[in-house]
């Protein structure tokens, strides 16, 4: 389990100009005057929250065991605070761990709750932990919200020392990207700390407590844009220097020596990269505080998106080998194999003969030499012959004696040496307006195993996914390599035959992709297919992200249902 933050402090305020960060420093000291209320706190939900002085409706006295809906089984409280408790519950329906907020239905803030759960449920976007369910019920209102048991904390990340540069990119590069979108669609967060972010065992960040976390604690502001992106250089700056860029301590980070301002990430720590660097201070810009460039601050995650695009790319380090146990010659290299052990009267090396034997001299011996003379010269002439009969067999046989066989569609590569599988770090859904099928199920492709697949829905009357607007684009599987990769041919099994599919590959310098402009490579045509897609490509196409796109799935059972699907998935390298 992830390591309990011990800070009071809030990312996102409420009111003025001054940081929003600073703000809440200013109320909150660095806990050791103040009654922590989160015992038996895990990732999923505490993040360093503290009991707050305003009066609230008192928390459900609820215990564990206790059932919502016939289906949803408490089983830990992890917070309980400011009328509201959370759990880490059971879906009994499903059969997996879920994530529950509890408030009474007449608390203060419930509909503004109810309310920014089933807004935060209609993004759908992967990248952010997903509302399952809000509900009002016997006099209680709950949120539902996926648990994820093999991500990390970012507050248990950054407890082991400071991100490398490719760790901090990645990550201010997703988590921008991802409130980006979640404001394109008028949703913010305002409380995007370190225990909000979580990483998960494939790398990917992925933010919870979209707008639900802020509602449930009465957290406003009046330019939600720049709390989060504010919130964004926090984290940023945390990952590159393990320090809170205010002047308090928090989140299990320590603050800023008092006095000395806001100050560069490169200046705190030697060897931080001077891109992120500058990256940080443009979206912590605050009270004349500049980067070194003076450049233009970024005020909204998409403006910050963007800079991070900008930047030349970051690569992961070099993977470190540790160099093999010292080669120990074996006993025969030695040149003591066969040979007795020395020992008293024994003498350590094998005695030379002096005189050799005697040549054989006589007439049967003479006899004898040319009669393996004979046959020596017999099977060199047998040999000889048959090795020039198996060459003329072979020239004709072949338009071009004497050449090696090469696959043409294989780029001219050696077609006895076939492309192996690529590792695959991930597979998720295509998503490219934001509303997903089965998410959970992506995975099943990419699982080695036939027999489990991402199938859609059954859709009606149209087999491009039932003329839905939010499925224009259609859906499919994006596999990513975990590193740029050389893709020289694929292989996909069908969940059934008669889907319209093409494949597609982003750019080998994009970093993450979430809508077909991002796919500009194609790897094989658009068209109907059986239940196997193989393709062996002319030229190997360099990239980290493959697309299945499918655009319309085949009949189901009668002419108006339709649905499709995926088995497995092999890129080949």
């Amino acid at each position: 389990m992830a390591e309990r933050s011990t800070a009071a402090v809030d990312v996102a305020d409420n009111s003025g100009d001054e940081p929003l960060t600073a703000k809440a420093d200013e109320a909150t000291t660095d806990g050791t005057t103040e009654t922590q209320d989160t015992e038996g706190t895990s990732p999923q939900d505490a993040d360093g929250e503290r009991s707050s002085s305003e009066a609230a409706a008192a928390t459900p006295d609820l215990h564990s065991g206790h059932k919502l809906a016939r289906r949803y089984r408490l089983e830990e409280c992890v917070t309980r605070l400011d009328g509201f408790s959370s759990w880490r519950a059971v879906d009994e329906k499903l059969r997996r761990a879920v994530g529950v907020h509890l408030l009474p239905a007449d608390h203060p803030r419930a509909r503004s709750v109810l309310a920014a759960a089933r807004s935060s449920a209609l993004l759908g976007d992967p990248r952010f932990v997903q509302v399952l369910d809000a509900v009002e019920e016997d006099d209680l209102v709950y949120v539902v919200h996926e648990w994820l048991p093999d991500a990390t904390e970012l507050t248990a990340l950054l407890a082991g020392g400071p991100m490398d540069a490719h760790d901090a990119y990645q990550l201010v590069s997703q988590v921008s990207q991802a409130m980006a979108a979640a404001h394109r669609e008028g949703l913010a967060h305002l409380r995007l700390t370190p225990g909000a972010v979580l990483r998960s065992s494939t790398g990917q960040y992925r933010i919870r407590g979209l707008a639900v976390n802020a509602a449930l604690r009465g957290i406003t502001a009046d330019g939600p844009q720049r709390a989060d992106t504010e919130a964004i250089g926090a984290l940023l700056y945390a990952a590159l220097t393990q320090r809170w860029p205010y002047e308090i301590d928090a989140y299990g980070l320590t603050g800023l020596p008092k006095g000395v301002g806001l100050i560069a990430p490169d200046q705190v720590r030697a060897g931080v990269h001077r891109g992120l660097s500058e990256l940080a201070m443009r979206a912590l810009v605050n009270d004349g505080a500049t980067a070194s460039r003076q450049e233009q601050p970024c005020t909204t995650p998409d403006e910050l998106a963007k800079a991070v695009a900008a930047m030349p790319r970051i690569r992961p380090p070099e993977p470190t080998f540790t160099a093999p146990p010292e080669y120990q010659r074996t006993t025969y290299q030695q040149g003591s194999y066969g040979r007795p052990p020395a020992g008293p009267g024994v003498p350590a090396t094998q005695p030379v003969m002096a005189t050799p034997p005697a040549p054989l001299q006589s007439r049967t011996g003479k006899a004898l030499k040319w009669a393996v003379s004979a046959l020596l010269i017999a099977a060199l002439g047998l040999g000889s012959w048959q090795l020039a009969e198996t060459l003329l067999d072979h020239g004709k046989e072949t338009d071009d004696p004497g050449t090696t066989q090469t696959d043409p569609e294989n780029g001219g590569k050696d077609a006895s040496a076939p492309a192996k599988p690529l590792r695959i770090s991930g597979a998720t859904e295509f998503m490219p307006d934001g509303s997903g099928i089965k998410q959970e199920d992506a995975p099943k492709t990419v699982d080695g195993r036939s027999d489990t697949a991402w199938i859609t829905f059954q859709y009606q009357g149209y087999a491009n996914f039932g003329n839905l607007p939010n499925r224009k684009q259609g859906s499919g599987i994006v596999v990513d390599l975990g590193s740029v990769q050389d893709v020289s041919g694929i292989k996909i099994k069908m969940y059934r035959s008669g889907q319209k599919v093409e494949v597609l590959a982003a750019t080998k310098g994009a970093s993450a992709s979430s809508s077909l402009s991002d796919f500009p490579q194609r790897l094989t045509k658009l068209g109907t297919v059986g239940a196997d897609l193989d393709k062996s490509l002319a030229k190997p196409v360099r990239t980290r992200y493959v697309l299945i796109h499918i655009t319309e799935l085949p009949p189901d059972g009668s002419a108006s249902s339709f649905r499709g699907g995926i088995s497995e998935i092999s890129v080949l390298g």
